[in-house]
């Protein structure tokens, strides 16, 4: 059936798609509404479609987000179906922005789906970052960890069933699955906060199990909105904002040659002339890391993987527990 809708062939090709994450989640861009044309239609507040170039419309939206107007984004909006663990449902809810609708254990059954973190990414509390990982942990301790894991949650689940044979009511029964239970949602929201949450998770500081969902859904974005996920990327992702002392400190450096270019002062810069230019000895350490050359990130999706809604549907059904034989 034809559309007046504006459509992405990019974002059609994957349309109800379902991308796997961790050992047991997913991502699916389920529906969207809008994209590039759409920001610059909002800002212009025009009725035309399909009547400007391209290279107008990029530079329409990468001026709109290079000086923070973000209202023209929030026309855009996108609307996703994820499975994830309990404790990352947790720490992404805090992401206020958007409209959720979460898997109910009291009126559906839980699937028997828990997260395992491999070795690779089973680490020491970091000595200088609160909640961050180290150095990785022995192999051993990651071994020991899982036969552990393994039984309690044997143990959950075998708690849960019983329960529920029992007809025990299904929001009493869930209570004691762990955290590592995987829940699903359906999360949509408009591009500008997408945008802003992606900024964060996908930051190589956010913790890997909430990265990995960022990563696959900054991906879909580029074919959504493929002008604007460029500039979020040159502007927000690899830019970085300068504070007063930090443009102080530039200053000293570089100055306009008067024909449209930067020249060297000659001047060089302490550690105690940075500190003169009122930055602390942590903005300082974070000024330098500013001053190396960016780093180019690439979100794109193997299409190779994606799995039809039928068959993630039947994964879920199958671990969930089997219903009570009817008594006689």
């Amino acid at each position: 059936m034809d559309t007046r809708r504006p459509t992405n062939s990019a974002a059609e090709e994957i349309l109800g798609g379902y991308f796997p994450v961790l050992d047991h989640g997913f991502v699916s861009l389920v529906d969207y509404m809008g994209g590039d044309e759409d920001v610059e239609r909002a800002a212009r507040v025009s009725y035309g479609y399909g009547t400007r170039t391209q290279s107008r419309t990029r530079g329409l939206v990468r001026y709109l987000r290079r000086h923070r107007h973000t209202t023209p984004s929030e026309m855009v909006e996108l609307k996703f179906h994820c499975a994830m663990p309990m404790f990352v449902a947790r720490q992404w809810i805090r992401h206020r922005t958007a409209n959720v609708n979460e898997y109910s254990g009291r009126y559906s059954l839980m699937p028997l789906l828990f997260y395992t973190p491999d070795s690779e990414h089973f680490a020491l509390q970091s000595e200088v970052n609160n909640q961050g990982r180290g150095d990785r942990a022995a192999a051993e301790v990651h071994a020991e960890a899982v036969s552990r894991w393994d039984a309690l949650r044997h143990e959950s689940g075998a708690l849960y069933g019983s329960l529920l044979a029992s007809d025990v009511a299904r929001e009493i029964a869930r209570i004691d699955l762990p955290l590592s239970t995987y829940t699903q949602w359906y999360w949509k929201i408009d591009l500008h906060n997408l945008l802003h949450f992606l900024t964060l998770r996908v930051d190589s500081h956010a913790q890997y199990e909430i990265r990995v969902y960022a990563e696959v859904m900054a991906a879909m974005v580029r074919r959504v909105a493929p002008l604007s996920y460029e500039a979020w990327v040159d502007y927000d992702l690899a830019g970085r904002p300068l504070s007063r002392g930090e443009r102080r400190a530039l200053a000293a450096l570089v100055r306009a040659d008067g024909e449209g270019g930067l020249v060297g002062t000659g001047a060089a810069l302490s550690s105690d002339d940075l500190s003169g230019c009122g930055l602390s000895g942590r903005e300082v350490r974070e000024f330098l890391a500013k001053m190396s050359a960016p780093e180019s990130p690439d979100f794109d999706l193997d299409l190779g993987t994606m799995r039809s809604a039928e068959e993630m549907a039947q994964l879920m059904e199958q671990a969930v527990p089997a219903p009570r034989e009817a008594t006689s």
